[in-house]
């Protein structure tokens, strides 16, 4: 696909065909992806542990559920739960912008040096940041999620459906022996879709005007209906849900899998 239609396909998906396989090379393409994905100084602060649904006990299953995220642990043959790395500029130490300083990525037309690094960016910036416990997890937060982002789009491009979600973060820990300096983030759950692509519809979204502004805050930038029309085009912008079948498709799926209607 292009890259505006694999936008405009994402969707959350809730139903999966659970007993199809995710193929492994197309999990490893979603990880590529991400490793890929851009990083404040060069240090990958999201950190992930894949899990087959299938290779579980039942009860670790049943105990990493939350409320709002049951029957889709059970119907996704693949989980990734993702976590932030709290320590990744300590483990860093200036030493991955050096990198990007010695392959020309940062630059001294910009002020860019070894010495730089050190005496500036590490020495009056990162290392306080790092050890700042109330702007450090809003750093890792910020790049996780990028990278998090990268991973969603990359399984809807493979043909795959998959869904950002919580999950029980404390069983998690001891399930997947999962370290301190980890900060829980999401889940995301990724099989064949049991529903249609269009799951009903692209989702609604505040109008563009009520969320962004030019020049300032209370100037909402403008929507120019030509672009609007491109975008249709592209298939970035779809048809709104709920499409007037999604009610019966909803109905069809609880009786396939003997769910409540």
């Amino acid at each position: 696909m292009e890259f505006k239609e694999v936008i405009g396909r994402r969707r959350s998906i809730r139903y999966f065909l659970p007993y199809r396989p995710v193929e492994r090379e197309k999990i490893q393409t979603i990880m590529e992806a991400t490793r890929l994905s851009s990083c404040a100084v060069n240090a990958s602060f999201l950190r992930a542990i894949v899990v087959e649904r299938d290779k579980l006990a039942p009860e670790d299953l049943e105990a990493l559920k939350v409320p709002t995220t049951t029957l889709q642990l059970d119907m996704a043959p693949v989980h990734i739960y993702f976590y932030g790395n709290l320590n990744a500029i300590q483990e860093s130490h200036g030493q991955t912008l050096k990198e990007l300083f010695d392959v020309g990525a940062l630059n001294p037309t910009h002020g860019w040096s070894h010495k730089f690094i050190e005496e500036t960016v590490w020495a009056q910036i990162l290392d306080p940041i790092s050890k700042d416990p109330t702007i450090n997890p809003i750093a890792v937060s910020m790049d996780s999620g990028v990278a998090m982002n990268q991973a969603l789009l990359t399984a809807f491009d493979e043909g795959l459906g998959a869904l950002l979600t919580a999950f029980n973060a404390e069983k998690a820990k001891a399930i997947f022996k999962v370290p301190d300096h980890f900060m829980p983030l999401y889940a995301m759950l990724i099989g064949y879709p049991a529903e249609s692509w269009e799951a009903g519809g692209q989702r609604p979204r505040p109008a563009l005007e009520s969320l962004y502004f030019e020049g300032e805050y209370g100037v909402p930038m403008q929507r120019d209906p030509a672009v609007v029309e491109q975008l249709k085009q592209d298939k970035m912008i779809q048809e709104p849900a709920p499409l007037p079948w999604r009610k019966d498709e909803v109905r069809a799926l609880s009786r396939m899998f003997g769910l409540p209607e």
